[in-house]
């Protein structure tokens, strides 16, 4: 049986748009979980939508249950939370982070934080994201991959879309959007969850 796995969706974003990925991947026998985080347009802060992850992983999945995590856009860096403070790299095999944030993007520079906490949390030299770069180190266990694209209007510059450690990859599509829904992203993500 193929390993577990666990899909965060991003911001302004909600489990369907897995849709197209799980039907690409085909396999019904595989668990899965694709948690709705609400995360009203960005308020909420980023480490209490990885508290309910993992909430929603322990209710789903046996403790010593081993998941793959793909984490997309906000998603990723959710996941990378709940990795990193949550202790979910010890149940963790391989995680994905797609077109995520994980330097922060430019275009949350703007977005203040007594508004929109969770967003802010984004921005580039967030306090949030200089605690996930001092204790990256969990992550150095971890099968670790991250994906963008060039032209991702969404995380920008695109390289703060790369995880400290781990294998990168380009996909050639135009949008942040795409990451997700393009056939040439889809098949990517097919043949890479299809490895053990």
């Amino acid at each position: 049986m193929s390993r577990a796995l666990v899909l965060v969706h991003g911001l302004w974003d909600t489990p369907r748009l897995f849709r197209r990925l799980i039907q690409t991947l085909d396999d019904p026998e595989r668990p899965l979980l694709a948690p709705h985080l609400p995360h009203r347009l960005g308020a909420v802060p980023l480490r209490q939508l990885a508290r309910d992850l993992d909430r929603e992983i322990r209710a789903r999945f046996a403790a010593d249950e081993v998941i793959d995590l793909l984490g997309f856009s906000m998603g990723g860096v959710v996941g990378r939370i709940w990795l990193q403070e949550l202790n979910g790299a010890q149940r963790t095999r391989r995680f994905f982070s797609v077109g995520s944030p994980q330097h922060g993007t430019l275009a949350a520079q703007p977005i203040p934080r007594a508004l929109l906490a969770g967003a802010a949390d984004m921005k580039v030299g967030s306090a949030l994201l200089r605690d996930l770069s001092r204790s990256s180190q969990t992550l150095e266990r971890l099968d670790c991959r991250s994906y963008f694209c060039h032209w991702d209007l969404m995380v920008c510059p695109y390289w703060t879309a790369m995880l400290p450690c781990g294998d990168q990859q380009v996909i050639d599509v135009l949008t942040h959007q795409q990451l997700m829904s393009h056939p040439r992203a889809l098949g990517v993500f097919r043949e890479h969850l299809a490895e053990d």
